[in-house]
C-alpha cells in the first residue's frame, strides 16, 4: 500500500514531461499534489458537468523555473485531462463543501474538482491563491524588465543622432584641427604681402 501513495507522482511527472516536450523532468517540478475527481463544463450547454476522470486522480501544481510559470496538471492513464496555466486573472471558487472550480480562457473551458474532504478542498484553494499571487509577481517582474529593455533600445536609437550632429558640427578638437591650417596660411600670406610692400617702398626710395 505505501507504494501506491507515492507512485503517482513520478508517473505524473514523466507523463507530463513527454506531453510538454521539454525532454527533461528538471524544468518543471510538482510543488503540491492532491487527489480529486476531475470534471469539465459541457461545451454545448455550458451548464452541466462532464466527468473527465472515471475515478479520483492525481492533481498537481507544477512550477516551471525556466519560464517562471505555474500550471495545474492532471493525467488519467495516458490522457492529460488538465493542463491549465495559472494567471493573475483566474479565480478558484468553492461551490460546495467539497467542490471547487475555475475558468481557463486559454483552454476555453471550466474545470471542476470534487474532493474527498473539506480539508483537501481548503488546502487546494489556499494553494491556488498562493500560485496566483506568485504568477502576478512574475508577470509584473517580466513587464518591468521589458520596460527597461524598451528604454534601453530607445536611448540606443538616440545615440547615433547625437553622434551625427557632433560629426556634422565637429568637435572642439576637430574645429581646432581644421581652423589651424587656415590661420597659418593667412599668416604666411600676410607676411608675404608685408615683405613685398617693404621691397616696393625700398625701390621707390
Amino acid at each position: 500500500m505505501p507504494q501506491s501513495s507515492t507512485s503517482p507522482k513520478p508517473f505524473l511527472q514523466n507523463k507530463y514531461t513527454c506531453f510538454n516536450g521539454s525532454g527533461s523532468a528538471r524544468t518543471e517540478q510538482p510543488i503540491y499534489t492532491t487527489r480529486a475527481h476531475v470534471f469539465q463544463i459541457d461545451p454545448t450547454t455550458k451548464k452541466n458537468w462532464v466527468p473527465a476522470s472515471k475515478q479520483a486522480v492525481t492533481v498537481s501544481y507544477f512550477y516551471d523555473s525556466t519560464r517562471n510559470s505555474y500550471r495545474i496538471i492532471s493525467v488519467d492513464g495516458s490522457k492529460v485531462i488538465i493542463n491549465s496555466t495559472i494567471t493573475p486573472n483566474m479565480t478558484f471558487t468553492k461551490t460546495s463543501q467539497k467542490f471547487g472550480q475555475w475558468a481557463d480562457s486559454r483552454a476555453n473551458t471550466v474545470f471542476g474538482l470534487g474532493f474527498a474532504s473539506e480539508q483537501q478542498l481548503a488546502k487546494f484553494s489556499e494553494k491556488f491563491q498562493e500560485v496566483k499571487d506568485a504568477a502576478k509577481i512574475a508577470r509584473e517582474s517580466q513587464e518591468k524588465v521589458e520596460t527597461m529593455s524598451n528604454h534601453s533600445q530607445e536611448s540606443g536609437r538616440e545615440t547615433p543622432s547625437s553622434n551625427q550632429a557632433s560629426s556634422l558640427n565637429g568637435t572642439d578638437d576637430e574645429k581646432i584641427f581644421h581652423v589651424g591650417p587656415e590661420a597659418a596660411v593667412l599668416k604666411t600670406e600676410n607676411e608675404r604681402l608685408k615683405s613685398a610692400v617693404e621691397q616696393r617702398q625700398g625701390l621707390l626710395s
